[in-house]
């Protein structure tokens, strides 16, 4: 079984914003997204055909299949490859952090049409800080 990994969509105003990102970079020359990090992950090998999941708003809110890594032409930082596409997740919230970050009990992905019932990540987090 494949092993994903978690990323902020640093820059993302919206998923939809996310979204077209993601669906333009399938113009470009390697029709692949590219989004960099400073570090290759040790287990990149296992990581070939899992997901990365975006978090926006305190929430995964969506993943895309990673392809592979590839080092930048300055050698200081590596390229995620991923397919431009954005699946929809069962959102599930998340704390922000830095770079990536495993992840090994992925959320479901949501069908067709299919509505989230799940709050807000920021809403989430707000109500178990209140603990509620």
């Amino acid at each position: 079984m494949a092993l994903h990994m978690t990323k902020i969509a640093y820059g993302a105003e919206s998923i939809d914003t996310l979204r077209a990102w993601l669906e333009s970079q399938a113009d470009s020359p390697s029709g692949e997204a590219r989004p960099t990090t400073r570090y290759l992950p040790k287990r990149h090998a296992e990581m070939i055909g899992g997901s990365l999941y975006w978090i926006h708003a305190h929430s995964i809110v969506g993943r895309s299949t990673i392809l592979g890594f590839e080092q930048q032409p300055d050698g200081g930082r590596w390229a995620i490859r991923l397919a431009p596409e954005l699946i929809a997740v069962q959102p599930r919230p998340k704390r922000a952090h830095q770079g990536w970050r495993y992840l090994e009990e992925p959320p479901a992905d949501l069908g067709d049409g299919e509505a989230s019932d799940a709050l807000p990540g920021h809403l989430a987090s707000e109500l178990a800080k209140l603990g509620l």
